[in-house]
């Protein structure tokens, strides 16, 4: 017992720990749950923030090369006599916009004759120095390139994808530049060559991917096509797209990305980039067809939030356990009482009713559950006395019992062949209680060539039943002896069991008399089942009261003219109403079946097999009434001769 204390301060211990850690990791888990929600909005808005900055100021450059080109516009326009005005109108665009890389004011070939095929004033922006030149020779037929052909083939202002711009006669401009080109036009509005200012992507992109919220995040920008413009990855610039790598690996997240972009949609999506979770913040940048995103690991943005967590759980651990420690050992302390007690409450249960309880005073649940001890103990000494008495009454009622279902059962007749020396009769009988004694009788006996015999089923079960079945059963004998009719037997029976029958008790029995000579069948059914013959039910015109009921209530009888080599069957309602564990009958249509099947057996076969049916049907279930069954055969002399 001390072990089981033990145990179970181990026990009170642990349970007291895991409520309060339940308690803890709900309390923490919606805690955590809110800061990550927050931390992951304000990532959402920083990240936002400074997309929507970045944007601005790259829209404000790009505008500021619109404003520059549409500025000039008008007074190329308007010196068209003068091409050489054409190098200083293109140097002064680069002087005012320092951030430009360069500018060119191209011509249709032979627009000015004296100028010859090719004239384009080109200035380029060399760190800080200017320096401008005739671009376009036979190397170089700048009216094939993009920037040129785009604005006139369209008839509007473009911005270029980013090239790379060589003039190996002129000028050498290493690295990607993008342009925005606009066409000019003479008075008659034809088409006679474009402004194209340049701005260096190298430049943009240093401006772009120098804004990170966070120390991993990298920015990326796509053009119309998806052609990657600024990345991390230098290898991907120009030569892959933002559809390359799910070609190879299908990446449905990156496609839906990437076709939001081109669309010019802006928002945010999370998604997994080379096995790490990410967000991305995509915005279009102007009207350019272009898009910019802004790429940041989950890492990044939970990585102080994820911190936390696991040092706020080491914290959570060590104090858990710190309190199951000092839980056991105050509950150890709280419980040492009970020891002494579970060592006492072992000696009473040992047999030793005489041994005292400790009692230490206390006024809490121990001391009261001490008492509670003292109490049972006596309460349990009186118990067993009680007991015992009971137990040595019920002993003698069980005997009792077995001695009245024995004498019960030796009023009726129970030795078969029931008349061994008479090869005409085959006749067997049964009887089942469902107690220990029970209310059904059955009984024959030959006289004067005669066989009478009855059964019967008193109401009711038990002692009060099989008294009454006695009583019954030896009154037949009496009055059946003097050679009265069924009908008669019947009056007299009735009128004596309803003389002073306080109990109301009453019998259904079927009462017959056979002619073992002529086969002539007497018999009086008394509110009893109707026998069957040769397994069909008999037609009964007069079903009379039961006995016992109405004190000189008329019987009235019937015959059969000749019974000779017919079954005949006589039951209680405990076969017919016979139930298994689910409370069906056994019914009389499975009765007719067995008994159809049953009519060429002799008397002790037919019960045998019915009895068999029956237990087949309840499958385990206890009796619900009692049974008895009764089958007669009268044999005529061919069945005689055969058997």
């Amino acid at each position: 017992m001390k072990r089981r204390i033990k145990r179970l301060d181990k026990k009170l211990s642990l349970w007291v720990v895991l409520f309060a850690a339940s308690i803890l990791v709900a309390s923490l888990g919606f805690m955590f749950g809110v800061a990550r929600l927050a931390i992951r909005q304000e990532a959402i808005n920083h990240a936002t923030e400074i997309l929507e900055n970045t944007t601005l100021r790259v829209d404000g450059i790009l505008k500021q090369v619109e404003v520059a080109t549409n500025n000039t516009d008008w007074l190329v326009s308007r010196h068209l006599d003068a091409p050489d005005s054409m190098f200083v109108y293109s140097r002064r665009i680069l002087e005012n916009n320092p951030d430009l890389n360069g500018c060119s004011i191209a011509f249709e070939p032979e627009y000015f004759k004296q100028k010859g095929r090719f004239f384009s004033a080109y200035s380029l922006n060399d760190n800080g120095v200017i320096r401008t030149t005739q671009e376009g020779n036979e190397h170089y037929e700048y009216f094939y390139q993009d920037w040129y052909l785009l604005c006139k083939l369209l008839d509007r202002p473009v911005w270029t994808e980013p090239f790379i711009d060589y003039n190996p006669e002129d000028i050498y401009s290493p690295g990607m530049i993008m342009s925005y080109c606009k066409p000019l036009k003479d008075k008659e509005g034809q088409f006679i060559g474009t402004i194209s200012v340049d701005l260096s992507l190298s430049w943009l992109s240093q401006m772009i991917s120098a804004v990170k919220p966070y120390p991993n995040s990298y920015s990326m920008m796509i053009g119309q096509g998806g052609t990657f413009f600024v990345h991390p990855d230098t290898t991907k610039l120009f030569y892959q797209t933002i559809f390359t790598e799910s070609l190879e690996h299908e990446d449905s997240a990156m496609v839906e990305l990437g076709h939001a972009m081109q669309r010019g949609d802006e928002g945010m999506r999370q998604m997994k980039i080379e096995g790490q979770e990410c967000y991305i913040f995509f915005k279009p940048l102007g009207e350019t067809g272009w898009s910019v995103a802004i790429v940041c690991s989950e890492d990044d943005i939970f990585g102080a939030f994820y911190r936390m967590r696991r040092a706020l759980t080491f914290t959570v651990l060590a104090a858990l356990l710190l309190m199951m420690v000092a839980c056991r050992r105050i509950i150890r302390r709280e419980l040492k009482p009970l020891t002494q007690l579970s060592r006492q409450a072992e000696t009473i249960a040992s047999g030793d009713f005489g041994a005292t309880l400790p009692d230490d005073g206390r006024r809490d649940e121990i001391g009261q559950l001490t008492q509670s001890f003292t109490h049972m103990q006596q309460s349990l000494v009186n118990y067993i006395e009680e007991l015992k008495q009971t137990t040595a009454v019920k002993a003698s009622i069980e005997n009792e019992l077995r001695v009245a279902s024995d004498i019960q059962m030796s009023m009726v007749p129970r030795i078969f062949p029931a008349f061994p020396n008479r090869s005409d009769i085959d006749l067997y009988a049964s009887m089942t209680p469902a107690k220990e004694v029970g209310g059904d009788l059955y009984d024959f006996f030959v006289q004067n060539e005669k066989l009478h015999f009855c059964i019967g089923d008193v109401s009711g079960k038990g002692i009060p039943a099989s008294l009454f079945m006695a009583v019954t059963r030896n009154l037949f004998r009496i009055v059946a002896q003097q050679g009265q009719s069924p009908a008669e037997i019947a009056t007299q029976l009735n009128n004596i069991l309803s003389h002073d029958n306080e109990q109301n008790m009453f019998v259904t029995m079927f009462i017959g008399c056979a002619d073992l000579q002529t086969g002539r069948l007497e018999y009086c059914n008394c509110g009893h089942n109707a026998p069957l013959m040769d397994g069909q039910f008999m037609q009964i015109q007069n079903t009379n009261f039961p006995l016992g009921i109405l004190e000189n209530a008329p019987f009235v009888g019937e015959s059969v003219d000749d019974i000779r080599g017919h079954q005949l069957l006589l039951y209680t309602d405990g076969f017919n109403e016979a139930e298994n564990l689910q409370q069906e009958l056994f019914g009389e249509e499975r009765m007719l079946e067995l008994m159809a099947d049953l009519r060429n057996k002799n008397s002790q076969e037919t019960l045998r097999l019915l009895q068999e049916a029956v237990e087949r049907h309840r499958n385990g279930a206890s009796p619900n009434d009692d049974m008895t069954l009764l089958c007669l055969k009268v044999l005529t002399a061919e069945e005689i001769a055969a058997k």
